[in-house]
């Protein structure tokens, strides 16, 4: 690398563009989220991740014939057993070729069992409330409610679980998330796409389904409903796989994929990922393909961690290939690590080109210098917006903030 990215410089912009009341801004909300948020001690996390929470899944039905043997089926696949949703994925694939025959040694009945088994754990796992008033969760929506925008905040997430919900209402921001009703909330398809909901409602789209989504058959037609509380069901609206559902155009799926595709494409949108790690193909392609018809949209992705993976980690050599491979073709998708960016498909390291003391305090204490180790007295500036819990301190601090001395620097 020949050149570096000031910090300065790009957090200064990455406030200037939340200033923007008239444009669109979204977060897109993932997985790796819930680990910001602080517990007791020995109750962290609040939800595991992917591979914690397969392993949660494993170990409650492991040792069972037809689970077993759906591990090994998968294993025969080349399909990860570590992640559930490849492995859901995987069993939906099966059962839509099952029907009256088995498959790979299942019959269809075995194969909703399985199903329903699987989303009764991610359920139980999942239904958890979070555990104050004050967790990043909160400080988004503090920030949310501060402001009085022209065009409404969208939140997308992948994830199943409440926690954004119970943030939004407790904070009493409203929100609209694709359903209407009190006492059996339905999906409302032409809310959806027609945009009827006023510009102060925030919008919440729920990608992958919820843990209070269930489907249900009413007059001989497939229906999806919205439960205040988790529905005891066998038919909890939990999709990770990319499967083409019955009557799909009134599924939530495609429609909230549709809704993901039109954000990105709205002129100056911008877009923030937090928790994404990029390994959602069906997902990179939407993000990618929008990106690429919309010169004038952004996407920012906040990445947890270091570049590469140190020495005292698991993994080894880059931390997020595919973002980064990404990243390095499409111009209007940046990519932030602690230590390095790829912004303008360029890669470098993070370092301050500027007199922090020229530099407002607010941004001063979003950079960060880290000694290194092995170089004696050596440091490396680092940003770490890629933590949820720092983001959404970095969004607390606008609250308040004078727009106009912002906008003027």
């Amino acid at each position: 690398m020949t050149s570096f990215h000031d910090p300065y410089r790009h957090l200064k912009y990455l406030r200037q563009s939340l200033s923007q009341d008239g444009e669109a801004i979204g977060f897109f909300v993932s997985a790796g989220c819930p680990l910001a948020v602080d517990m007791p001690d020995g109750q962290w996390p609040l939800i595991p991740d992917v591979a914690a929470l397969t392993k949660k899944i494993t170990d409650k039905l492991g040792g069972t014939e037809k689970y077993d043997l759906l591990l090994s089926e998968l294993g025969k696949a080349e399909k990860n057993v570590e992640n559930v949703e490849d492995i859901l994925s995987f069993l939906r694939g099966l059962r839509s070729v099952a029907k009256g025959g088995d498959v790979r040694g299942f019959s269809e009945t075995d194969l909703m069992a399985l199903e329903q088994s699987i989303c009764d754990e991610i359920v139980s796992v999942l239904d958890v409330p979070l555990p104050s008033n004050e967790t990043p969760y909160h400080q988004m929506c503090s920030w949310i409610r501060s402001i009085d925008r022209k065009v409404a905040i969208e939140i997308f997430t992948t994830n199943y679980d409440l926690l954004m919900e119970q943030a939004l209402e407790d904070y009493e921001v409203p929100y609209f998330d694709g359903f209407v009703g009190a006492k059996k909330s339905f999906f409302d398809l032409r809310a959806v796409e027609d945009d009827m909901i006023p510009n102060h409602w925030t919008r919440l789209w729920k990608i992958h389904g919820s843990i209070n989504w269930h489907q249900e058959t009413v007059e001989e037609s497939k229906r999806v409903f919205r439960s205040s509380s988790v529905h005891e069901s066998n038919s909890h609206l939990i999709y990770p796989s990319h499967l083409k559902y019955e009557e799909s155009r009134k599924m939530p799926y495609l429609a909230l994929i549709d809704q993901l595709n039109k954000f990105i494409r709205r002129k100056s949108s911008f877009l923030i990922l937090s928790g994404y790690s990029f390994n959602d193909g069906h997902l990179n392609d939407a993000i990618l393909n929008a990106l690429k018809a919309n010169p004038t949209g952004m996407v920012l992705a906040l990445q947890f961690g270091t570049y590469d993976f140190s020495e005292d980690d698991v993994g080894v050599g880059e931390r997020y290939p595919n973002a980064y491979s990404l990243a390095k073709r499409q111009h209007n998708l940046n990519v932030w690590t602690y230590d390095k960016a790829i912004i303008g498909t360029n890669l470098c390291d993070w370092k301050v080109l500027q007199n922090p003391d020229d530099v407002d305090r607010d941004l001063r204490e979003f950079v960060h210098n880290i000694t290194l180790e092995d170089e004696a007295g050596a440091t490396r500036q680092e940003v770490q917006l890629g933590n949820f819990s720092e983001l959404t301190r970095f969004l607390k601090n606008l609250i308040g903030s004078d727009l106009g001395e912002i906008n003027a620097n």
